[in-house]
Formats: C-alpha cells, structure tokens, sequence
C-alpha cells in the first residue's frame, strides 16, 4: 500500500513523458512534481523532498546522469530511477555507478509503477 504522502518528483525534458507520469503516478495516489531538467530537478527537491525521484537521460541543461551523483549526495536514501531510452547493460552500469538505484528502458513503462511501489515499500512508505 502506498503512503499518502510519498511524493516523485519527475524530471524529463519532454512536457508530454511528465504530464503521461504524473497521471500513471496521480491515478495511484503518489502526489508529484515536475521539472524539465536535472538543474531545476535540483532546486525543486531542495524544497520538496521527494520519496522518489524519475529521471530522464538526455536532457538539455542538466543531464540526467550529471544530476544523479548531485541528487545522491544531498538525498541518499532517495531512490533514483533513470527511465530512459538509452537503456542496455553498459549504460545500467554507469547509471548505477552514478547514483541510480535503477534504470528502466521507457519501452517498458509498464514496469514503472511496480518498480517504484517496491522501492517505496523498502523505505516503509
């Protein structure tokens, strides 16, 4: 079950990935924020304090893989998950070694969900 207060913040370039996001993660009772890079991800988390972070790849600005080591060092406990189209194993692992808890391929968007209900119930949200 979902904590009523676990918030994502969704960080992607593209208006329509996030507004598709936030209405996934809306319809499943998560409360959610957007920013349209890895910088304003930042600023925007500062004051937020998300339970999750979605954080797109390529991203003008900021890119998602600059903004997860930034992301981890001022929230550890903050599960990261890249969603991208750049996804495959060698990419996973610089992902990872960057901070990100885990990377989902946005082809397969139907594991989204799933994936951070999970991260969220190992936190105790």
């Amino acid at each position: 079950m979902i904590h009523r207060n676990s918030s994502i913040l969704l960080v992607d370039d593209n208006a329509i990935v996030r507004k598709s996001l936030r209405q996934l993660f809306e319809g499943a009772g998560f409360v959610c924020s957007e920013a349209e890079n890895g910088a304003k991800g930042l600023e925007l988390a500062e004051r937020l304090h998300p339970s999750l972070i979605v954080l797109d790849f390529s991203m003008p600005v900021m890119s998602g893989l600059e903004a997860a080591p930034l992301f981890k060092k001022k929230f550890p406990e903050t599960p990261i998950i890249m969603f991208t189209m750049f996804a495959n194993e060698a990419f996973s692992k610089v992902a990872v070694a960057a901070g990100v808890t885990e990377v989902i391929p946005k082809d397969k968007a139907s594991h989204l969900l799933p994936r951070v209900g999970s991260l969220l119930k190992l936190r105790g949200e």
